[in-house]
């Protein structure tokens, strides 16, 4: 099976720019998406008609605020069941996680919370991290999780293009979200699969649209194929799609021998 991940910065807004086409590029058989910016209406309509994807069924979970967050998963192979949040009062209210169970594994695509400028949304992240890793940790209980999506943290300082500049001063890379990655790893026994397999390759999926960053690779790696530990022998290939334009974050793929 091939997995992608990809932050497509509003869902209306790449349709626009050949959106089937770069779909049938990636020809993956399960697709997660975040930041729709769009309500579940307005996914479905954005999609609809759009040539390739008559084979893809499709799920989506939107903000209450319209315009705003929300994610969606489209699949060529029908999930045994899907959930929308994490099932957290107050935590669910920003369509930042939908989860799709397979016969081998869960299939999770999330849009962590950004902490904002200021790191003024710092506290809530924390939140979101403790709450998010018993979820994935529940899931693990009952078969292994493939866990993708934009976790808006750069792991480590080869993650990002100025880690001195950044530390704890910029959101994606302050020791808090670092840690909470850290503790996602370890507490929900996840493998970061793309740095498992590129353990010393610089690779960036996010870029700023300001200065030219992407021309001149000024980049982070916000975007994760995250595999339970036991499913990681699995694992063929982990690829970041730099050269999928569209959105100011490029897919990630990950192709998994069942």
């Amino acid at each position: 099976m091939k997995l992608s991940t990809w932050n497509v910065n509003g869902i209306r807004a790449i349709v626009k720019k050949d959106f089937d086409q770069l779909l049938q590029t990636l020809d993956a058989d399960v697709i997660g998406i975040q930041e729709t910016k769009a309500q579940d209406d307005q996914v479905r309509e954005a999609l609809f008609g759009l040539p390739g994807l008559e084979s893809y069924h499709m799920y989506s979970s939107s903000a209450i605020k319209k315009g705003y967050s929300g994610t969606a998963i489209l699949s060529r192979i029908e999930p045994l069941q899907v959930q929308a949040g994490i099932g957290v009062d107050g935590l669910d209210d920003e369509g930042r996680v939908l989860h799709a169970e397979f016969e081998a594994f869960h299939f999770v695509t999330v849009y962590t919370p950004n902490s904002s400028s200021g790191l003024k949304r710092l506290p809530f992240r924390k939140e979101w991290d403790k709450a998010f890793i018993e979820f994935i940790q529940k899931l693990d209980e009952s078969k292994p999780v493939v866990c993708t999506g934009d976790l808006n943290v750069a792991h480590q300082p080869i993650d990002l293009a100025r880690p001195k500049a950044n530390y704890n001063k910029t959101p994606g890379y302050t020791q808090v979200e670092i840690d909470g990655m850290s503790r996602l790893l370890d507490q929900a026994k996840l493998c970061d699969s793309w740095r498992e397999k590129h353990p010393d390759e610089i690779g960036y999926s996010w870029w700023s649209y300001r200065g030219g960053a992407r021309e001149k690779n000024v980049g982070w790696r916000l975007d994760y194929m995250l595999v339970s530990e036991r499913l990681m022998p699995n694992v063929q290939s982990v690829n970041i799609n730099s050269d999928v334009l569209g959105s100011d974050h490029c897919p990630v793929s990950l192709e998994l021998q069942l």
